[in-house]
């Protein structure tokens, strides 16, 4: 006989305890026992029993568990159980964190991670295999749009697995932020209804409710270039600025405009030349919003790099030449004022799409999506990869559901406000999919690309680096626990599959843009990783946080542009200006889901500080707390650094970057 003694953990989410009762049974190597439990768990409580066993069972290998419900199915949130076992047995952990929910009976396998195995009569192989057959059932592929990655196949959030979706506060505060965004849309509508809408003054009127301390410097310095070169290194959109290694062909330089090409190609031969080519945007559909047509331009801005590290615009040209206008008009710092902030405006309009539907809802949200989907779908719950990874795709189904149900929708806010909705949003995702490489989800890669390596006062590229080595070492130590060698990563079925899923099927055939369809290596598989885990965590901190800052004095990034770009700099009037910014309602509109999107989530989980206890054993608790450590020298690192700056740059301090996709 022997005594064990049974520790049961529940969620702290609303709702997480349940009424109903509750049967564990222990499975060891030697036999199984039932233990007479009267288990009603209580949200937030660790219970503890201790039972007598007749006969030895062995090394523990699994707990099962079975919800009874009379009446009302009431659902469980298990966080863990834990047993200690008679006499010096160590005590071994049974990870759950999900719902119970009906009668069936759930299998708990001992947290130890494993990699598959070829013994069909092992229990744990066995587990896995009905664990992946079970799963591929429930979490299936759907096409939200042809020729963009795949998505969980869901039509509505009610229709997600339960274990996707937001806990009840997350959802609670979701819904009410909107409605409270909703409230103010409305106030300040009442309160602007009878005021003049003439000059760029008038935007005051709505400027108030939620916003940050840098979104009131913006409101202060935003027609100056200094703060509009800023943004394209440090703002909400880092990811578009180039260094120029020729000047663009696109950039027509008419005659008259000698010392502007000597300026350039000085500029160029000295390698403080930059450029953001929005050319994506061209020929792109501007919506209708009200029976009102909307613009879109594809502007290029020629930037330079002052010696103190200031990056200013030289020239905007705000559409590409085409055969009814070769030589399109170029707009410089010495043009009238309003011409000069008209033709800015219209760089940061291009900079909102491309922005908010390339860089943050693609290269974030979808392929965050991905890589959740294909975790779900091809990795068991005793794999060390899953186990790895299960804490960076937290909420990221169920806010990609929203958005396509809310925001990217048919009547959603994309088609109320913005100049690239009513489809044109769709036609610029299919194009950004069709140029998504691998190496632009990489920093070291991408910012090599784009010749940002080292420049002064980059201070995104300079904290992403550091969180890539950072994440990259954190990687490597629990990748080097379970393959010690290459073969062992060739020759693990789960881990390919998993790596095949992602990009022959969520991504659609993406090999021939530097994704992986298998791993030949342990360094191929901690890049990769890596990847995942930076691109769930640290990119989209960087991409999303910035809208609160930068998007919510609107005319600093107009969500449309209401009248034509103009093609002369003499008629540039105020009235011009006003027109074709946005209007009290879309102004109101990009203002409040700047606030919603942008906040801090009251629910916040930093990097790496997820509070799940996914592994077992000393070894990946080491190296978690060594990423932990890591991490909080960075965040000493950015704040003393900070500190000396008038702009300082927050986004990626490792307590401002969230665990996964969440908002």
């Amino acid at each position: 006989m022997g005594r064990y003694r049974i520790r049961v953990a529940t969620g702290a989410w609303l709702f997480s305890g349940s009424h109903n009762r509750v049967q564990l049974w222990l499975v060891g190597a030697r036999g199984e026992a039932e233990l007479e439990l009267q288990l009603r768990p209580a949200r937030g409580e660790e219970e503890e029993f201790d039972r007598d066993v007749a006969e030895d069972l062995g090394l523990l290998q699994f707990v099962r568990l079975r919800k009874h419900h009379w009446l009302v199915d009431d659902a469980w949130f298990c966080d863990r159980i834990t047993v200690q076992g008679p006499g010096a047995c160590a005590e071994a952990a049974f990870p759950c964190y999900r719902w119970v929910q009906g009668e069936d009976i759930l299998s708990l396998p001992e947290g130890t991670a494993r990699l598959p195995g070829d013994n069909a009569l092992d229990v744990f192989q066995k587990h896995r295999e009905k664990e992946l057959k079970d799963r591929q059932q429930i979490y299936c592929w759907a096409t939200w749009k042809e020729g963009l990655p795949l998505t969980i196949a869901a039509e509505r959030k009610d229709d997600l697995p339960p274990n996707m979706r937001f806990h009840e506060e997350k959802r609670l505060d979701f819904e009410w932020t909107l409605k409270a965004g909703a409230l103010e849309m409305a106030l300040k509508r009442v309160y602007t209804l009878l005021s003049s809408w003439n000059c760029l003054e008038d935007f005051d009127q709505i400027f108030w409710g939620q916003k940050s301390a840098l979104a009131e410097k913006v409101h202060q310095c935003w027609q100056d270039d200094e703060l509009f070169g800023y943004q394209f290194v440090n703002g909400a959109n880092p990811m578009l600025l180039r260094r120029s290694t020729s000047l663009p062909s696109r950039l027509a330089l008419p005659s008259g405009m000698e010392e502007l090409r000597s300026q350039l190609e000085k500029e160029l031969q000295n390698g403080s030349l930059f450029e953001a080519d929005f050319i994506l945007l061209d020929g792109i559909p501007a919506n209708v919003i009200r029976g009102e047509k909307q613009y879109l331009a594809a502007p290029l801005v020629m930037l330079k790099m002052e010696p103190n590290g200031k990056l200013l615009p030289m020239v905007i040209q705000i559409q590409p030449p085409n055969p009814s206008s070769p030589t399109p008009t170029l707009f410089l710092p010495s043009d009238p004022p309003l011409a000069w902030l008209l033709a800015k405006s219209w760089v940061r309009n291009s900079d909102f799409q491309l922005h908010q539907l390339q860089y943050h809802l693609l290269n974030t949200h979808l392929v965050a999506e991905v890589i959740a989907v294909a975790t779900m779908r091809c990795l068991p719950g005793l794999h060390p990869i899953f186990k790895l990874l299960i804490p960076h795709i937290r909420y990221t189904m169920e806010i990609n559901t929203r958005a396509r149900t809310q925001l990217i929708s048919d009547g959603g806010i994309f088609d109320k406000a913005v100049s690239t909705g009513g489809g044109g949003h769709v036609q610029l995702l299919r194009r950004a999919t069709a140029q998504l490489t691998y190496c632009s989800l990489c920093p070291p890669d991408d910012l090599a690309d784009r010749g940002l390596l080292g420049l002064p006062g980059a201070l995104y590229a300079r904290d992403a680096l550091r969180l890539w080595e950072i994440i990259a070492r954190y990687v490597e130590g629990i990748v080097h626990l379970f393959y010690q060698r290459d073969d062992v990563v060739r020759g693990d079925p789960e881990l390919q599959a998993w790596c095949w899923e992602i990009t022959e099927v969520g991504l659609c055939q993406a090999q021939d843009r530097g994704f992986p369809v298998s791993f030949q290596s342990q360094s191929q598989l901690c890049h990769f990783l890596t990847m995942c885990v930076f691109t769930c965590t640290a990119q989209h901190a960087a991409i999303n946080q910035g809208q609160l800052d930068w998007y919510a004095w609107v005319p600093n990034a107009p969500c449309t542009m209401r009248m034509p770009p103009p093609t002369t700099k003499e008629d540039v009037t105020m009235a011009t200006v006003m027109g074709s910014l946005p209007d009290v309602q879309q102004a109101c509109l990009q203002m409040a889901i700047s606030w919603h999107l942008g906040r801090r989530q009251p629910d916040m989980v930093p990097l790496g500080h997820h509070k799940e206890k996914y592994f077992s054993g000393p070894k990946p608790k080491a190296v978690l707390s060594q990423f932990q450590t890591d991490l909080e020298n960075l965040e000493k690192e950015i704040t003393a650094r900070n500190e000396q700056l008038d702009l300082p740059y927050e986004y990626l301090k490792p307590s401002c970057i969230e665990n996964s996709v969440t908002i």
